[in-house]
């Protein structure tokens, strides 16, 4: 049997974001170009270099979660199980029934329970060994989201939770394809969450000097603008359901799109820094577009990694030029980072969110904050409002730290 026998689609999206909490609310705001980045409120920022995240707001897990389990929950592990309940409804699964031993979960995270980590540590030094909390094992790892999804469900397949940096969401939701693609399972669940604004981690990235120091969160994150100073730490989840396209056809579902190709590359270069000429980004994306046996010139728009630092938006711009050739001069570009700030791990599947949703329905959300163009950045950012245009396929582009690169092709049903 080929390994490519089996066709998958896309028939369940959840989201937990900056700009709304469930697919309606984030995508309208994506669509009105809805900034997402405030002041920090989780803690107080005054001595951090950085003042500014993409918190989710108004998030109340109670409505997914009871309040004894959400208690023995990271937060990363509530968004992950709120953005999958939303993705199962939105498919209809939970109305019909299926083989559960042949449905899995792969749901990646970077970092994990970052703020379980901080009150452990703050309880061990406070109280010692004996006032730790048996639950702080089970909050803070970071296969605990896709575990915990499987147990809600009974959803016996395939487990993972991988975790790549800023491209976990795309490997998450490109591995459950091959899974699908090669017949081990008619149904996953795949993406990635993160709720890494803590002081810790924040810290961190602040000490890496890659992250905005904007006076104003509205020109924090500014991706491919020529006065870009960093990216704008952000969190939430994004989550998918992906389904072999004839179960999605035997049981009558509701078809979003058909992911159709996957490209996996390293830069294998450095542990923070893009590799100068683009290569592992040229390579991936032109992986992608083998797998899924396309031209370039089919892919009427990239959903770019953009992460509103120098290196990154100048090397994936240099990479799209030149995979797509003189295409790249008509092909259109945008990053919702210029609005949700950067997800990390998260990132890449809310993207993927966001691409299947312009594919299904033609419209390209856009750029937000972006005043003076680039000489290094050259191609058309979608700028000036959401632009409706006739979509056949779209590239979904992540890129992380220690130079993971994952790139999603969607197509229309």
């Amino acid at each position: 049997m080929s390994s490519k026998e089996h066709r998958v689609v896309i028939t369940g999206l959840g989201a937990v974001t900056p700009i709304g909490v469930g697919i309606k609310d984030f995508w309208e705001g994506l669509k009105a170009g809805r900034n997402g980045i405030a002041q920090v409120t989780h803690f107080d920022v005054t001595d951090f270099r950085s003042k500014f995240a993409g918190e989710v707001k108004n998030f109340h897990p109670e409505k997914w979660i009871d309040e004894k389990s959400a208690n023995r929950m990271d937060r990363f592990t509530q968004f992950a199980i709120a953005a999958s309940a939303m993705a199962i409804e939105d498919s209809g699964l939970e109305s019909f029934f299926f083989d559960r031993t042949v449905a899995g979960v792969i749901i990646g995270s970077g970092i994990g329970g970052s703020q379980t980590i901080e009150e452990g540590h703050f309880t061990l030094t406070r109280e010692g060994p004996k006032g730790m909390n048996p639950f702080f094992v089970s909050k803070l790892l970071i296969n605990m989201a896709a575990c915990l999804v499987s147990i809600k469900y009974g959803l016996k397949g395939p487990l993972s939770a991988p975790s790549v940096a800023c491209s976990t969401g795309s490997n998450a939701i490109g591995d459950a394809f091959r899974i699908l693609q090669r017949g081990d399972a008619d149904v996953m669940l795949a993406g990635s969450s993160e709720a890494c604004v803590t002081p810790l981690p924040y810290g961190c990235f602040c000490a890496t000097r890659s992250m905005s120091q904007s006076s104003s969160a509205e020109n924090a994150s500014r991706p491919f603008d020529k006065n870009r100073d960093g990216f704008v730490m952000g969190e939430g989840a994004g989550i998918v359901v992906l389904e072999k396209r004839k179960h999605a056809l035997k049981r009558g579902a509701r078809i979003y799109a058909e992911i159709v190709g996957y490209g996996n590359t390293a830069d294998a270069y450095h542990f923070t820094a893009p590799e100068p000429d683009g290569d592992g980004m040229c390579r991936v994306m032109q992986a992608a577009l083998k797998d899924a046996g396309m031209d370039p010139k089919e892919i009427g728009y990239i959903n770019a990694h953009g992460t509103s630092t120098v290196l990154n938006d100048k090397c994936e711009s240099k990479a799209i030029m030149n995979v797509f050739g003189d295409f790249a001069k008509v092909l259109k570009v945008s990053s919702i980072k210029s609005m949700i700030g950067h997800l990390m791990a998260a990132s890449g599947a809310v993207e993927f969110v966001s691409t299947v949703l312009s594919v299904s329905t033609g419209k390209i959300p856009p750029t937000i904050n972006y005043k003076e163009p680039d000489p290094e950045c050259p191609l058309d950012y979608v700028t000036n409002g959401v632009e409706a245009v006739d979509l056949n396929a779209a590239m979904s582009n992540s890129f992380g730290f220690g130079g993971g690169n994952a790139c999603l092709i969607i197509k229309k049903k």
